[in-house]
């Protein structure tokens, strides 16, 4: 249904990013205007962890959900905290961006991303599971998408 390494994931993916940057600022969002620095701050980290779990994933890294064949199993960086910190840093960034605008329909579209990043995580560890022995260890000791909550 998703294609053979997960496109339509990605296709998806990026559709609901698309719409988290042209939503309208709209919604009770707009009577805080605190919220504005909040989220310049959360854009910043959302950058910064992308650009260190790059680094950390070198070679490894592929927008796709499935694997590159024979990549390694990085648990080092950001991925001691959570399992899939490229997801995190792109939901930090879309809720960041919502706050920014501010845009109630921007932080709804972001639940929708957390859905998709979860059912898109769940088909890569399947995946990633088939190719490392030792991944059920390392899903039972790290969390997926939030550090220390899930």
């Amino acid at each position: 249904m998703y294609g053979k390494r997960g496109e339509g994931y990605v296709i998806i993916q990026f559709t609901l990013l698309f719409i988290i940057a042209f939503a309208p600022a709209w919604g009770p969002l707009n009577a805080l205007p605190l919220l504005r620095p909040i989220g310049i701050m959360l854009m910043g980290l959302s950058i910064l962890l992308a650009l260190w779990s790059a680094s950390v994933l070198g070679r490894n890294l592929t927008p796709l959900p499935r694997p590159r064949l024979n990549n390694e199993l990085v648990r080092t960086g950001p991925y001691r905290f959570v399992r899939h910190p490229m997801y995190t840093a792109v939901l930090l960034g879309a809720f960041g961006f919502s706050l920014f605008r501010p845009s109630l329909i921007g932080m709804l579209v972001t639940v929708l991303l957390l859905g998709l990043f979860d059912k898109k995580s769940k088909r890569e560890e399947v995946w990633l599971s088939e190719l490392h022995s030792d991944y059920t260890d390392y899903q039972k000791q790290v969390k997926k998408l939030i550090p220390w909550v899930y």
